[in-house]
């Protein structure tokens, strides 16, 4: 399909979801959004993504994981219950599992236990890991680098940081994120001045919807949702940042999922 594109992180078990969870995939895939990864935040919702991804083969896919903010729930006695989960075909990443500072809904130290925890399990799996990192820089940074050697992959998920954190990144092997942020004139003018700077292997594209809805797009839905269909729109401020036309983008970072995460070709390719 011209222009296919893969959003790697939506959040499709989310509540807002519920009333038309089939017609937001009909939508997606509509738009060009052939396939995407439905992010799992704690052990509850990383099997209800498991059990979305199973219902729509080919099309979706999931992460199994414990978000920072829910890092107190890790249980780590539940090693054996994370372990079967992920030797599921459509979970195909650990995560989203990181460090957030910023709101600290679980104590940094709870948060850091939980991360180390999950690094664990995905060396183990051999399955690359969904990561979250918010005014946690230096500690984020110092955990992965003692997983550097052990890791199959690491995406950064919804990279919202300058250049140096970019650097950063890329020099422990990072895959990056890029969301609808990169749309915000007013929050996301550090992430435009980053985006020209990752290479072309490493850029993969996501929504994080029912967040993130891009600033900038008309009509703007009353009810404030994102969407997978939006990608298209991130797609398309992407490559003119970056002065590349939208096929290539779309090729590139399409592939680069693709390979990243294991994906198969969409059903009717």
């Amino acid at each position: 399909m011209s222009g296919e594109l893969i959003d790697i992180g939506s959040n499709l078990t989310h509540e807002s979801f519920a009333a038309d969870r089939g017609q937001v995939v009909a939508r997606a895939t509509q738009a060009g959004v052939t396939r995407q990864i439905v992010t799992g935040a704690d052990l509850a919702s990383s099997r209800a993504a498991a059990a979305l991804a199973e219902a729509h083969p080919a099309r979706l896919y999931s992460t199994a994981g414990v978000h920072p903010h829910h890092a107190l729930s890790f249980d780590a006695g539940e090693r054996a219950a994370w372990l079967a989960l992920l030797r599921h075909p459509q979970v195909v990443a650990v995560g989203e599992c990181g460090l957030d500072y910023f709101r600290n809904f679980s104590p940094p130290a709870a948060q850091r236990s939980a991360f180390v925890a999950q690094l664990e399990i995905a060396a183990a799996v051999g399955k690359p890991v969904f990561l979250h990192q918010r005014d946690s820089h230096a500690d984020f940074l110092a955990i992965l680098k003692e997983f550097r050697g052990s890791l199959t992959g690491a995406v950064a998920h919804c990279f919202t940081g300058d250049t140096r954190q970019l650097g950063d990144y890329l020099d422990l092997g990072l895959s990056i994120g890029v969301t609808g942020w990169v749309c915000d004139e007013r929050r996301g003018a550090q992430l435009r001045q980053a985006v020209p700077h990752i290479p072309a292997d490493r850029l993969m594209l996501e929504t994080d919807a029912p967040y993130l809805l891009p600033r900038d797009l008309r009509p703007s839905p009353r009810n404030r949702r994102n969407e997978p269909c939006h990608l298209v729109h991130i797609a398309h401020a992407v490559a003119e940042i970056r002065q590349q036309s939208f096929t290539e983008l779309a090729a590139s970072t399409t592939r680069n999922a693709a390979r990243f995460f294991g994906l198969n070709e969409p059903i009717g390719s």
